[in-house]
């Protein structure tokens, strides 16, 4: 008699797909549609079929190291041809977030992260602490009849504050992605490939957003990605110039219309009216295909969320103190650091962890030479 194979499903695991946004995957009965409409899916092992097996049978070891979640753009093709509404895209993106928590730390940043009834202390933590660096700075509401941010919250308080935040965020997701990589090496019995190659290749691939052009039913999400991607870019041009500007150059006003800081207004206001429009757009298509492929959990609202805010309180900071309105204004600006201190620090443990994961596994499968196969 032929020796059997031992299941040991992790419950735990499946319970926590299940509250991330997929609570229908019970639903799936293998018919492989999924796989078969999916525009993203490689030949070779293809996705999400086997993924939503080893989701129900809870084997969790099983996504160690496996590039393909990460592979998935979550276009929800899959989803909209489901025949039992499973919605494999809402999974997937579910068991990113698993993922995401597996290979993150400290463990409870993480779990203040992915918990949504402790969603107003994302926001009341970075506040406090902001609020009480910029009291100790002597901040709020300055007496100067001039509105400049820079009384309100020096240029020195700023960059020692967040600095360090985004600093933090990303050597939180380079160690993750590093501990990603080593697993899919293992998973995969890969010991060398064209690494530079491979990232240039994957920098292409991203920068052109070529991916999301492949996506049937949601394929006006490739503008608002493409939005919030470039606004992102432009805004962080605008730092880099400003940086070189005071620190640098020791220019006093370098954010003026006119003069040597024009640029810097230039790609500051691109970047706040695109991220705006990209945000927007995100929001829109999450309601317009909220039918068929469902509006989306708390982990994706969440960062759509900041992003807005971000924007948003940017751009209305800037219009209240071009008008006058320095109680407003400072408020306003107050808010708009408390959001982006919360998209830094929490950058490794958000949605926007995709930044680190989705890339190393689409840099994985060109160096491993498997998407060549």
């Amino acid at each position: 008699m032929a020796d059997g194979t031992v299941i040991k499903p992790d419950l735990d695991f499946v319970k926590g797909v299940i509250d991330g946004g997929g609570e229908s995957l019970k639903k799936c009965y293998q018919c492989a549609t999924c796989t078969v409409v999916c525009n993203v899916t490689p030949d070779q092992n293809p996705f999400p079929r086997k993924e939503m097996v080893w989701a129900q049978w809870g084997l969790k070891e099983k996504f160690m190291g496996n590039p393909d979640v990460w592979l998935c753009h979550q276009c929800n093709d899959c989803t909209v041809y489901c025949p039992r509404g499973a919605k494999p895209g809402e999974v997937l993106g579910a068991i990113r977030k698993q993922s995401i928590k597996q290979y993150s730390a400290p463990a409870f940043l993480v779990n203040l992260v992915n918990n949504k009834a402790l969603s107003w202390l994302i926001f009341l933590v970075p506040a406090v602490l902001l609020g009480v660096i910029l009291s100790a700075d002597g901040a709020f509401f300055p007496a100067e009849e001039e509105i400049k941010f820079s009384f309100f919250a020096s240029t020195l308080t700023i960059q020692l504050v967040f600095v360090p935040a985004l600093t933090f965020g990303f050597a939180v997701g380079i160690m993750g992605v590093m501990k990603f990589w080593a697993d899919m090496k293992k998973a995969a019995r890969v010991t060398s490939g064209n690494l530079g190659g491979s990232i240039s290749a994957t920098a292409t691939e991203i920068l052109s957003h070529i991916k999301f052009k492949s996506c049937g039913v949601s394929a006006d999400r490739f503008t608002a990605h493409f939005l919030v991607l470039y606004s992102f870019i432009a805004l962080g041009i605008a730092t880099g110039i400003g940086v070189l500007y005071i620190d640098i150059l020791h220019i006093e006003s370098p954010f003026s219309l006119t003069g040597t800081g024009f640029p810097v207004k230039i790609f500051g206001a691109v970047g706040a009216a695109g991220l705006l429009l990209g945000a927007f757009l995100m929001m829109s298509n999450r309601f317009k295909n909220a039918e068929k492929v469902g509006s989306g959990s708390y982990f994706d609202w969440l960062l759509i969320t900041i992003i807005g805010v971000i924007a948003v309180s940017g751009i209305l900071s800037w219009l209240t103190r071009i008008a006058g309105l320095a109680p407003v204004a400072y408020s306003v600006y107050f808010i708009h650091l408390v959001f982006v201190l919360s998209l830094f620090v929490y950058l490794p443990y958000s949605k926007l962890a995709h930044l680190f994961y989705r890339s190393a596994a689409i840099c994985f499968i060109k160096y491993s030479g498997r998407e060549k196969r």
